[in-house]
């Protein structure tokens, strides 16, 4: 048994001056009032505890991505966020061949199996040409769900979530194909009309991958993706908090619709020093921190962290705590449907945590099911 005291522990709704207890693994109680007695009690001292992260779109980081088949290079990268706070996190994969997807998934299907990644995230091959971003356009293509049954397959039952364009020849159907699969639909890279997203949204796509980014953009004569997807409460929309991708007026916008989710979309880079890098095929330049397409000025992913995202909804954007939490942690959760386990500090969920420094927020100890699993992370 473990109690965390003397902090301020946030809450879906609130914030606490209080206490977590801990015991086999899993939240046994939160308090306010006298804390239960226990010798193994740590002083947080003043600091904010917040549920383990949940990032569902994130291709690497560490200098390590998950676009490969090699196991322990995967692994790096998910024990580079677990030091950051995130707990728990989809492996995104980039555009690529079938016989490449294939095999990487294959891969990170075997680490969700051991409870590394918590499943596989396929962003793309079925999107825009238009908006394909970092997306190599060589190896893009039309909603095929047969190429979609042979990912799901290889991914060997951990295929979490799929990002299709709505506007590519049988996209809706194929959105019904995913959903009838079990997998999560997502929009993204794309160049679809208002219209067009709600045949997708309708069809049962739920997600928004990274809005405004990839996207047609919101125009007062056609609203594109960006609006059909924050009008549409049971979509959750992506958003990628590092000062470049969105400005911090846009995140405070779009959050006050509470449909958001925070997302890191790092690329391996995310935690090392500028330079050139790989995502997927594409060659990324790093400068300042900003990842971009070494040929061109296209953004190419983020060396974002989620605590960072989350020190920025906070101290830039001035969002507030139980939103940010819930952003971060609980809504993303849900996606996955994994809510009833993670994304809260609620009794009975698995005990993963953050605690973050009262002054600068940066991250002091991250737990995950009950195990201090980091103290200090690189910053």
């Amino acid at each position: 048994m473990t109690v965390l005291g003397g902090g301020q522990v946030v809450l879906p709704d609130r914030v606490v001056d209080g206490w977590v207890q801990v015991v086999d693994g899993r939240v046994r109680e939160v308090g306010t009032g006298p804390e239960p007695e226990d010798r193994d009690r740590r002083d947080v001292e003043g600091g904010y505890v917040l549920p383990g992260f949940v990032d569902i779109h994130c291709h690497g980081g560490g200098g390590a991505s998950f676009s490969t088949t090699d196991r322990d290079e995967a692994c790096r990268a998910a024990r580079f966020h677990l030091a950051h706070g995130t707990t728990t996190m989809l492996a995104s994969l980039v555009t690529a061949s079938s016989d490449t997807l294939a095999a990487q998934a294959g891969t990170l299907g075997r680490l969700a199996v051991a409870g590394v990644v918590a499943g596989v995230h396929f962003e793309g091959p079925f999107l825009s040409a238009k908006r394909c971003g970092a997306q190599d356009p060589a190896y893009l293509r039309d909603p095929d769900p047969a190429g979609f049954d042979r990912l799901v397959a290889a991914a060997d039952g951990h295929a979490r979530m799929m990002t299709v364009a709505p506007e590519l020849p049988g996209a809706v159907d194929l959105v019904r194909w995913i959903v009838d699969a079990g997998v999560v639909a997502a929009v993204g890279h794309t160049d679809a009309t208002y219209e067009q997203t709600r045949q997708a949204v309708d069809a049962g796509a739920r997600v928004a991958t990274h809005l405004f980014n990839g996207m047609r953009p919101l125009h007062h004569r056609e609203p594109g993706p960006v609006l059909a997807c924050l009008a549409a409460a049971e979509v959750t929309c992506e958003l990628i908090n590092d000062g470049t991708h969105l400005a911090d007026p846009v995140v405070a916008y779009a959050a006050s619709s509470e449909h958001v989710a925070l997302v890191t979309d790092a690329m391996a880079a995310a935690g090392m020093p500028d330079g050139v890098y790989r995502l997927g095929t594409m060659r990324v330049r790093v400068v300042d921190g900003v990842a971009r397409l070494a040929e061109g000025d296209t953004i190419a992913g983020s060396t974002l962290t989620m605590d960072v995202a989350v020190r920025r909804a906070i101290l830039d954007v001035g969002l507030t705590w139980p939103l940010v939490a819930r952003a971060a942690a609980l809504t993303p959760a849900r996606v996955l449907g994994l809510d009833h386990l993670v994304g809260s500090l609620e009794p009975g969920k698995r005990a993963d945590l953050v605690v973050l420094d009262p002054a600068d927020l940066a991250v002091r100890a991250v737990m995950r099911a009950g195990e201090w699993v980091s103290t200090s992370p690189a910053r």
